[in-house]
């Protein structure tokens, strides 16, 4: 695809945004969008002259530009969100099979309803044992082409209905949820925390009878899932768990807390996953490089939008503002084909 020209505004196409912790996809995605459908880098002069009538653009957008994003970030994750303007929402898609990369940090010694810590904590389990070599022995379970469960607290349906409403009502699963077969390139262990980290165990615990669901949930297809508790020596239970961080590259499709949560089992544990960033989304990086030939596109930091929102700032000579210059040089161009 080419680079800008400006020579035919307005433009279509794809560029990359470097997501913060906290904010939902899609609360990004919003606020971008305020931006885009105002600049006649995306939007005709006819067009632009009923949008400097709106306060707000909101669902009104519909019809003056088309964004979306090509694969959703959790609150908890930042890193590469792929962003589509106009033409360039067409080839989204490319992006939620492509190889991605991850770099997560494990919290051992307890499991949560999500995976992640922004979860429930659902059971806790000794964690001293566990050792850098036998994290880096375990790894090798989970590299080259596996077969991965979804989990169950997850918004992937079954019969139209969302994993999660099934465990949070304990409502019996109409079959075991099935497995998928992805492939981890690389999975590698890049730093060992021990317990000079500043993380903590969730402290939202998961009620009784939201545990006693979710063992009816899973029984109901044969798996009987470990939500007690398991004892632990008085060092444990006043100690500061281990934590690690992973680097991964992985198909589309694959859950980087699933790998998470598998391995401290595979450990003899509990685990979730405490910090989770995007490093890379096909051909867009935090760190772009050549690689194979192709050169990789970086992304725009989030503050260059958010600050815009407030105030779009002076103008160059050419009468573009910082933010739109950024993306200027980070957009890829969707050209017209018919």
């Amino acid at each position: 695809m080419p680079k800008v020209s400006l020579s035919h505004l307005p433009l279509s196409g794809l560029f990359a945004v470097h997501k913060p912790s906290g904010p939902t996809s899609m609360s990004v995605i919003d606020d971008i969008k305020e931006l885009i459908a105002r600049s006649r880098l995306f939007v005709n002069a006819e067009k632009l002259k009923s949008v400097g009538k709106m306060k707000k653009i909101g669902k009104r957008s519909k019809g003056i530009v088309k964004i979306g994003q090509g694969g959703t970030l959790d609150p908890l994750a930042d890193g590469v969100l792929v962003v589509g303007i106009g033409r360039g929402t067409k080839k989204l898609s490319d992006f939620l099979d492509c190889t991605k990369e991850y770099r997560t940090t494990c919290l051992l010694g307890c499991e949560t309803d999500s995976y992640d810590s922004e979860g429930a904590v659902v059971r806790t389990a000794p964690w001293r044992h566990i050792t850098k070599a036998d994290v880096e022995e375990k790894l090798s379970i989970f590299r080259g082409e596996i077969q991965q469960a979804p989990p169950i607290f997850s918004a992937l349906k079954m019969d139209g209905r969302p994993l999660y409403e099934y465990a949070r009502k304990g409502l019996p699963l109409p079959r075991p949820i099935e497995k998928r077969k992805v492939t981890v390139h690389s999975l590698e262990l890049i730093e060992w925390k021990g317990s000079e980290h500043s993380f903590s165990w969730p402290e939202k615990q998961m009620p009784s009878s939201d545990k006693e669901a979710l063992e009816k949930t899973l029984e109901s297809v044969g798996e009987a899932p470990p939500v007690a508790e398991e004892p632990k020596s008085a060092e444990e239970a006043s100690g500061k768990p281990t934590a690690f961080v992973l680097s991964m590259k992985v198909s589309g499709g694959t859950y980087v807390r699933s790998i998470v949560h598998d391995l401290a089992h595979a450990l003899g544990s509990a685990g979730h996953v405490v910090t989770l960033t995007r490093s890379r989304q096909g051909r867009f990086a935090l760190e772009p490089q050549e690689e194979d030939g192709n050169q990789q596109y970086g992304c725009i930091p989030w503050e260059v939008f958010r600050d815009a929102a407030s105030d779009p700032g002076p103008t160059n000579d050419e009468g573009w503002t910082e933010w739109e210059r950024k993306v200027m040089e980070h957009l890829e161009v969707v050209e017209d084909k018919s």
